[in-house]
């Protein structure tokens, strides 16, 4: 593994699993505690009507992601909240409406698109240098959003309707949470694509929360699982030759999975003894 760091595209594949990773352990955990998985897969999902706009206009996809994940996270957030339409009907909707104009604008651009797999599964060992710049600096306003609104959000996950009651704007404040939600998206697009991305999103927060309570632990231990997994699966899917994005999502599952029968293996035992 150690000879693969001179090659400029694994030092790359490292840098973007390092950055996504602090991305999903700490927005992750917000997904899991407030349970809001199904309208994060929605974000997710809407998102590649972004992808088929940047091929449309010519523009790198990654910059049309960015601002349709966004208006996907507010009018999700606002239908949810608002509209008479059941939440998993109105977020199956526009889930399914933004793939829908992502395949009509990647139709209607002239000539082939070569990368569009990519931002569907990922791969992670083809991200540019220029994308890093782009995952840094969400990176920075995740992690300065969660800094400034921390105790807001955390009450928000918690206790909603008394953060109400406390005169907190928690539909703002939700919907802000959702735009955050979707830079995590965009952060994590390239590493395991558009059809992936929920799962790096959650199951690092998930596994995780086996071991803690605390959120703040929460979203250190799952940057620990997501940097560990992530990093483990670009070496298999490199000495492997396969996809690089279902590669560290198989990895978290099988990790998960094991961590979950031996937690549950040795509190059966515990209680049996007790």
């Amino acid at each position: 593994m150690f000879d693969l760091l001179q090659y400029t595209f694994i030092q790359n594949a490292l840098a973007a699993a390092i950055l996504a990773s602090v991305a999903c352990g700490i927005i992750g955990a917000y997904v899991v505690v407030k349970k809001i998985v199904f309208i994060s897969g929605g974000i997710a999902h809407a998102s590649f009507g972004g992808v088929g706009l940047g091929y449309y206009l010519g523009i790198n996809p990654m910059y049309g992601v960015l601002p349709f994940s966004l208006l996907a996270a507010l009018v999700m957030g606002t239908v949810s909240k608002k509209s008479k339409i059941p939440e998993d009907s109105a977020i199956g909707i526009l889930w399914s409406l933004g793939m829908a104009l992502g395949v009509i604008f990647v139709y209607l651009t002239p000539g082939y698109a070569p990368d569009l797999m990519t931002y569907l599964f990922g791969n992670i060992l083809t991200v540019p240098r220029i994308d890093l710049y782009l995952m840094l600096a969400l990176d920075l306003i995740i992690v300065g959003a969660v800094y400034l609104f921390y105790k807001e959000f955390l009450a928000l996950c918690f206790d909603e309707e008394f953060t109400t009651v406390q005169g907190v704007p928690t539909e703002k404040l939700y919907l802000f949470l959702l735009c955050i939600i979707a830079l995590t998206i965009v952060v994590l697009i390239k590493v395991v694509g558009i059809i992936l991305v929920i799962a790096l999103l959650t199951i690092p927060a998930t596994l995780s929360r086996k071991f803690t309570n605390n959120l703040k632990h929460m979203m250190l231990i799952s940057i620990a699982f997501g940097t560990a997994i992530s990093v483990t699966g670009i070496g298999l899917s490199y000495a492997l030759d396969v996809p690089s994005g279902a590669t560290i999502i198989l990895v978290l599952s099988l990790v998960y999975g094991f961590v979950a029968v031996g937690m549950d293996m040795f509190e059966g035992r515990r209680v049996s003894n007790s």
